[in-house]
């Protein structure tokens, strides 16, 4: 709902049809102009389809987070940024697409971003990557802190 309070231009995406109905219905009974940046896919290609950054929200478990990212990384055009709210390690999200310079998480992706969101880099994620997501972030309203990914297996980090 930030997002497009401020401009963003929002496509949201759901295997369920009745979680975008719900959705949609939410931001129709909040009013104000969010709701004319929103636009409901019917498919994840269809989602990331023109994406910059690409959020997915599926359940924070390895093979889902895998077959998300796999997903997109096929559909998405090459300039799209994944980001990802997650505790597991972004390194190893990364190395399933041809793009883990452009992979970075998020330890929470709160609905009204108060307060400071911690951006976890992967040993791959680019500088430009950090700096574009974070300069988005703090657009939205966010303090945002940076660190590396800890959980990234002793033998992919560096030393």
């Amino acid at each position: 709902m930030r997002c497009a309070q401020a401009g963003c231009a929002v496509v949201l995406e759901d295997v369920l049809s009745s979680k975008l109905r719900d959705a949609e219905n939410e931001l129709s009974a909040r009013g104000g102009d969010a709701v004319q940046h929103v636009r409901l896919a019917s498919s994840v290609e269809d989602a990331v389809r023109e994406a910059d950054v690409a959020v997915d929200f599926v359940p924070d478990e390895l093979e889902s987070k895998l077959e998300v990212f796999s997903m997109m990384d096929r559909m998405a055009p090459p300039k799209t940024i994944f980001l990802t709210p997650t505790a597991l390690s972004i390194t190893d999200l990364a190395s399933c697409t041809y793009r883990p310079e452009q992979c970075v998480a998020m330890e929470s992706f709160a609905e009204e971003l108060a307060g400071a969101v911690e951006l976890v880099r992967g040993e791959a994620t680019s500088a430009d990557t950090v700096q574009r997501v974070s300069a988005w972030l703090a657009s939205l309203g966010a303090a945002v802190r940076v660190s590396g990914d800890d959980r990234a297996p002793l033998l992919m980090r560096k030393v």
